[in-house]
Parts: structure tokens; sequence; C-alpha cells
């Protein structure tokens, strides 16, 4: 059994909640700039002093509809300003918000909003105010976020006596789990696990980040989930300018226009940069010189890691950097240095590719349940390939079986009428048992290893950790998706899927998925992560399926986790045909 801990740093008061740092900011600052709303015309900014006006806005429309202390407000919409808004608007009265994703489906919804037992909701679409009011006819109030609500009779005094009654241990947000399995449990957290480890990144890890001059950062990732969620709040308390994208397949236009300095992102999101960067050398026949390029930045990165990269090898990085690597970096906006990259594993040769062109990529590691992060590498010490050392004020341990516990403030409140649930995960002696699979190395540093439960078993006895392969093969190109399968079977087996974005104009997965050359690539790739498993835990056979798996698909979550039990269920046939169908 091994155990890191790293001290806290910045404690957080009992009166202290989420929406104080809007108050106090608009009092101190009322001209910087805080936000800066995506519109046709541009992105004009948004002052402390706007934002403190229009969070009260909300607030004293909520408090006119009889919104109380400790009520439950469901909140249904897109990554954009108004969420934020409205967030912190729910804050700054003592209610809870209870995120519920845009994609959510109508029994998914209804779910949610009776377990929360919400009072009123918030929706962006009309598809969501459809869907909410079919789902809970009950409801007190559904609002469209961008909307006015009425707040007649109701001073602005009244939300700053509601504020001060706010403490650090109330409820801030119910947030509900995925749900890659079963229904999804809704996780309370409170207004100090969101405060004390939002302060303790800035003071702790990633400080160095929002010390440069005008701290910028793009949000993207669905507000619903935790991961974005901590992120607003660390943007909000760092004093950086925030905005938000809507939709995904505006990122780059949105980076470009927007010119952030950081950024957070899943490693789908890094995969698709690097995949659509290489495609797009290929297409140009350029393909040989970005292979170079990619060659000298994983050894330059490499090289800065144990000591430092001889002169050859900095003077064909700085070659490559006229050629390649600036190019990159201008399409994220030509400011973007960093990002923290969470979700699942990254991979060493993708984060050396992107510290060897100028952007640096901490991966850090977390769950709901954890308020996002447990971990995370930092500037001047990124680890590449681990998911950092433990937070300020958080504790790790690798249990007798290899799974990671943490303890700690960020540890959430439990889950929402579900003590049970609550005991399955936290041991008497206030141990998170995460589920996940890790190694502490001497250092304090996390490696992560596997999902317990994910753990493939195969006839033969041997334990397999699907995700490894799962991200190896994903590396490639032509992949978009890939599942690793063989739980009780003779051998391990996967199944990939092809990229739609990468693959030549007209073509389908379902007319490729047969194509000599594209198995052979598939092949090649297969190769590769086998590379890194012992025998027994080697890929032996593949198919390509004649679709990609999507969220739409209904196999993967919003935050591109794959849904196991759903692809195993809906692909039985394939995998029994990978195994001569038995």
């Amino acid at each position: 059994m091994r155990e890191y801990s790293v001290p806290v740093m910045v404690d957080v008061p009992a009166s202290a909640g989420l929406a104080d740092t809007v108050f106090a900011r608009a009092e101190e600052r009322p001209g910087a700039v805080v936000m800066r709303r995506r519109t046709d015309a541009g992105w004009p900014a948004v002052t402390a002093a706007e934002f403190r006006d229009q969070v009260v806005e909300v607030a004293r429309g909520l408090i006119a509809a009889g919104v109380e202390h400790g009520d439950r407000v469901a909140l249904m919409s897109r990554t954009r300003y108004e969420w934020t808004l409205v967030d912190y608007a729910i804050w700054s009265i003592g209610a809870v918000t209870v995120p519920i994703y845009e994609t959510s489906s109508a029994d998914q919804v209804a779910w949610i909003l009776a377990d929360s037992e919400a009072r009123a909701a918030f929706v962006e679409l009309d598809g969501h105010e459809e869907t909410v009011r079919e789902a809970a006819p009950e409801l007190k109030a559904v609002w469209r976020i961008d909307g006015t609500l009425d707040a007649e009779g109701v001073p602005s005094s009244a939300v700053d006596e509601r504020r001060k009654r706010v403490s650090s241990s109330d409820l801030a947000t119910i947030v509900y789990t995925s749900g890659t399995t079963g229904r999804p449990k809704g996780c309370r957290i409170t207004h100090d696990n969101l405060l004390f480890t939002a302060l303790n990144v800035l003071r702790g890890p990633l400080e160095p980040l929002f010390a440069r001059k005008d701290p910028a950062a793009l949000l993207f990732l669905p507000l619903a989930h935790i991961f974005a969620r901590m992120i607003q709040v660390v943007l909000f308390e760092a004093g950086a300018v925030m905005a938000h994208t809507p939709n995904m397949k505006n990122v780059a236009p949105d980076l470009q226009g927007f010119q952030p300095t950081f950024l957070l992102g899943v490693p789908r999101v890094f995969e698709k940069v690097y995949n659509s960067a290489e495609q797009k050398a290929i297409t140009g026949g350029k393909g040989a010189i970005f292979a170079r390029a990619v060659d000298v930045a994983v050894a330059w990165s490499r090289a800065e890691s144990s000591g430092g990269a001889p002169l050859g090898l900095r003077l064909r990085r700085a070659v490559f950097d006229r050629l390649v690597y600036a190019k990159l970096r201008a399409a994220t906006g030509g400011r973007l240095s960093a990002a923290v990259c969470g979700g699942s594993a990254l991979g060493d040769r993708l984060g050396h590719f992107f510290r060897g062109v100028g952007i640096e990529v901490f991966e850090g590691y977390g769950l709901t349940e954890t308020s996002a992060p447990c971990s995370v590498n930092m500037p001047g010490a990124n680890k590449i390939g681990t998911v950092g050392k433990p937070l300020p004020g958080v504790t790790l341990r690798i249990g007798d079986d290899g799974e990671i516990l943490a303890k700690g403030r960020n540890v959430f409140a439990g889950y929402w009428k579900n003590d049970a649930a609550t005991d399955d995960v936290v041991d008497a002696e206030g141990w998170f048992h995460t589920g996940d699979i890790g190694e502490l190395d001497a250092d304090g540093y996390l490696r992560i290893t596997g999902r317990k439960k994910e753990i493939l078993v195969t006839a033969a006895g041997k334990n397999v950790a699907p995700g490894p392969l799962e991200d190896a093969l994903r590396a490639h190109p032509m992949i978009s998706q890939a599942m690793v399968v063989g739980d009780g079977r003779p051998f391990v087996a996967a199944l990939v899927t092809l990229d739609p974005e990468v693959l030549p104009e007209g073509a389908t997965a379902e007319r490729l998925r047969a194509d000599p050359e594209v198995l052979a690539s598939i092949q090649a790739a297969v190769d590769r992560a086998n590379s890194s498993v012992s025998k027994a835990e080697q890929i032996k056979k593949f198919v390509v399926l004649a679709a990609d798996i999507t969220e739409d698909s209904g196999h993967l979550t919003p935050t591109l986790k794959i849904k196991r039990n759903v692809v195993l269920r809906d692909f039985q046939q394939e995998i029994d045909d990978l195994y001569g169908g038995h």
C-alpha cells in the first residue's frame, strides 16, 4: 500500500459562498473584463460590474418566483454565457443548480427532475422546453435561459440578504453521473467542495498558467459535467477572462477569434487536432515533412524530461517550428500555450508531441464524486504518462487490490437520497473508493492502469485492462473509437470504428471496412498497441464496424466515454463472429 498527500495551501472560511467573488470583484475592479460573449459581431467584453448586475437581475427573478434557500433549480442547456450567469445567480441566493445534459433523453430528464425534486428549470431550446414540461408538468416554472424573469417587487438588497446566509457547507449543485450503467446518481457537491478545490488549484499546481498577461480560456465541454464546471469556478476565482462555445464544431474558428491562453479538453479533442493536422499534411503532399516534425517534437520533449535536448535536436526543432508548429499554434489563435486534459489517458506520444509543438498538455485525474480533480500535472513538473501529483489538501492511497482511494475536502457530501450507494464508495475512515486501478511512484505521481469494474478476465484467467489498449488504438488517424472485448473469451479482441472526418470524400465506413489497405493500416495500429502488453493481453482479432459509435447513436456519454454495456448489447453478433460465432 502506498500513500501520498500534499499540504493544504488555501483554506475556505465557513461563511464563504461561490457567488461572493462576483460581488467582491465588482466592488474592487468594476471595469475589469471577466468574460467575453460570443456574438455575430465578435467577442464583446463583459465587465465585473456588468456581470454582477446581471446576476442580481436573475437572482431577483428567482426570489420573486418563490425559489428558497436549498431549493433545486434544473439547468438544461449547451455551454454558453447564460449557463454561467444562471449558475452564479442560483448560488447567490443559496439555491442548488441541477445541470442536465442538453442531449439527455426524455426518460433521463424525467428521472433527474423527479429524483432531485427540482422546483423550477431553465432551458435553452424549444426541444428542451418540450422535454422538461412533458417530463415534469408539476414544475413551478420553466424559463428560457436567454429570457427575462419577472422580478417586480424584489429589491437588490434581497439578493445580498440571501447571499449572506450561504455557508461553505451548503449544497451548491447536484451533478448526476453520466450513466454508463444504470440510473444516474446525484452527487451532492457543496460550496466548500468547489471553492476549496479551485483555490488550491490556483495557489498550487496551475498557478503559473494564470500568472501570464491577460489569461483567458474558452469553455466548450458540457458545463453539465463537473470537469468544465470546476474550470468555470477556477477561471472566475483567478480573474481570467472566460468565453463559451456551444457547438463543438465551432471550436476551431472560435479559438482563432477568441485567442485563449489556456484550454481544457478530453483526449479525443487533442487526438482530433493531431489527426486533422496529419491528414491535412498528407492531402497536401507534405505527409513526410509532418511525420519528421512529429518525431522531432516527441524526441525534443522526451529529451527535455531527462536533462535537456542536445544542440542538434534543438536546431531541428527550430526548423520545424517555422515549417509546422507555428501553423498549429496559429490555428488555436496564436496565444495558446497550455491545456488541461482529463477523462481518460492522452497517451505518451501525443503528450510529448504537443509539448514539442509549444502547447503543453497537463493531464489530471478525478471523478464527479471528487469535485473533478484529485491530481494534476503542473508547469515545470509535468511527468507525461501520469496524471500528476495530488492537489493540495488531497491524499491518495493505493489499496491492496490496486484501487485508487482519495480523501480530502474535494470529496463529495454523498449521493442524493441514496445513503446505501454512498456507503458503498466511502468507507468508515472517509476514503472514497474510486473504482479505478493505479500506481503511485516514489515522487507521488499517479498513473492510471485500468478501471476496476472494466477489467476483463479471459477464459484462461488473465486480467486485462482495456483502457491502455483502446487509448493506443485511438491515436491512429483513421480510428474514431475502439473497444476491447474478451471477458470470459479465449482471447482479447477489439471493435473499431473509422473516423468519418478523415475518410476520402464520398467514402463510407460501410464501404471501407473490408478494404485491404484500411485493414492493413488498422492492423499496424493493433500491432503498436500490442507491443506495450504481454502476449496474453494482446489483441488477436478485430472488426471494423459499419458506422461510428457516437453520443447520438447512444453509445457514448456526453463526455465521450464508451457505454460498454450498450455496445456489448448492440454489437453482440459482431463480437460473437470474432470468436467463431460462439
